[in-house]
């Protein structure tokens, strides 16, 4: 127990003697930096008047006074002048009835309200007639003194075609028997006469617009009747049909009895 209280008495001592020596130690450092600290303060001053320093002047900027708006000078646009016309202008070249060298091409009891080609005084066709404020010679020579503007020719495009007229659609005719000019009759085949065939074969037929026959077909009848029914329906002859003066297609039917021999 006592060996314990003399090492702690010891440990006291011991960090009792550090902290005296750090306390010093900072004191006399302190010492030394304020020691230096005003050396150098009056080794500064005493060499102050030995340094280049240049003086420096802050100048308050100049204020510049605000612009004024100058009007802006509007330009003088030149009016368009007046060109004065030197040359007449008729919608009709008349010559003078004292001018025996120009012959008109038709003469007219009706009087013209177009003035006159004057004489000596350039002339051009125009749309209206007016005269020369200061008139030009026609120059020398014999001429007539006429100027002759260029024709104005206006290129309109051609009309389109007439629309192709639709086709119509045939008319239906019924029963076309009585309406032929030529009907052949059909030949009685052999085949059919040994089956002894017989009765009504109606052939269906379209007729053109000149009355000829274009399309047959056998719609009913005894099968072996129906192919020489059909060639002489195709054989047939029509007047034309005409609807409202337009000659148009026909259909319709032709019928062949045919009797059993």
């Amino acid at each position: 127990m006592f060996e314990n209280l003399v090492e702690s008495n010891s440990h006291k001592d011991d960090l009792s003697r550090k902290g005296s020596f750090i306390l010093v130690t900072s004191a006399v450092y302190f010492v030394l930096g304020l020691a230096f600290f005003i050396v150098g303060i009056y080794w500064y001053d005493a060499h102050l008047e030995n340094q280049n320093l240049d003086l420096i002047t802050l100048v308050a900027p100049v204020p510049v006074p605000p612009q004024q708006n100058q009007p802006e000078q509007k330009q003088d646009v030149p009016k368009p002048q007046k060109l004065e016309q030197n040359v007449d202008v008729r919608r009709e070249l008349i010559a003078d009835v004292t001018r025996t060298e120009l012959v008109p091409k038709e003469i007219s009891a009706k009087a013209s309200n177009v003035p006159p080609v004057r004489r000596g005084v350039a002339t051009q066709l125009g749309s209206s007639d007016s005269n020369a404020a200061a008139p030009a010679g026609a120059g020398p020579g014999t001429g007539t003194g006429v100027v002759t503007a260029p024709t104005k020719v206006d290129v309109s495009e051609p009309p389109p075609p007439p629309a192709p007229t639709p086709p119509r659609a045939p008319i239906s005719g019924g029963v076309l028997n009585g309406k032929a000019i030529s009907l052949p009759k059909p030949a009685y085949p052999p085949i059919a006469r040994q089956a002894r065939a017989a009765g009504t074969v109606v052939v269906q037929v379209v007729i053109d617009e000149n009355g000829n026959v274009i399309s047959a077909r056998a719609v009913s009848g005894h099968p072996l009747l129906q192919a020489v029914a059909v060639g002489a329906a195709r054989q047939a002859r029509f007047s034309p049909t005409k609807l409202s003066g337009q000659p148009v297609k026909v259909t319709g039917i032709i019928t062949y009895n045919f009797v059993a021999q």
